[in-house]
């Protein structure tokens, strides 16, 4: 994890805060040639948004900043504390700072879009 509670990256990447719009295919492309199955693309004030393509199993740990996903392309079924839930593109997915959750049962076509946000240890609920 890095300062901000999202994962750490490498100098790899650099994240911007005035981009206008990120492809979903573009954002595919880079991650692929990338040793680890995520990328930051986009980071401003407590959001950090990437694109997340795990390839066989999804062995990420939780974090510690409240998170939605928006699955871009592929289906299988989402684990967060305990409940299963299928999932499919466009499925909306959140997972509250702390929360144990992978993803299973996808195939290699399986991509989804994630957005950290707010402070470390999570909002509260409305």
């Amino acid at each position: 994890m890095d300062s901000e509670g999202g994962r750490s990256h490498s100098p790899r990447m650099t994240a911007t805060d005035d981009t206008t719009r990120i492809a979903a295919l573009d954002a595919a492309a880079r991650i692929a040639a990338l040793p680890l199955p995520y990328d930051e693309l986009f980071a401003r004030g407590d959001l950090s948004v990437e694109y997340y393509a795990p390839r066989g199993v999804d062995d990420q740990e939780p974090h510690d900043r409240d998170e939605v996903y928006i699955v871009v392309t592929g289906s299988g079924t989402f684990l967060r504390s305990g409940e299963r839930v299928p999932f499919a593109p466009g499925d909306f997915l959140f997972v509250a700072a702390g929360e144990e959750h992978r993803f299973e049962e996808f195939g290699d076509d399986f991509g989804t879009w994630v957005f950290f946000f707010g402070t470390v240890g999570g909002c509260r609920p409305a």
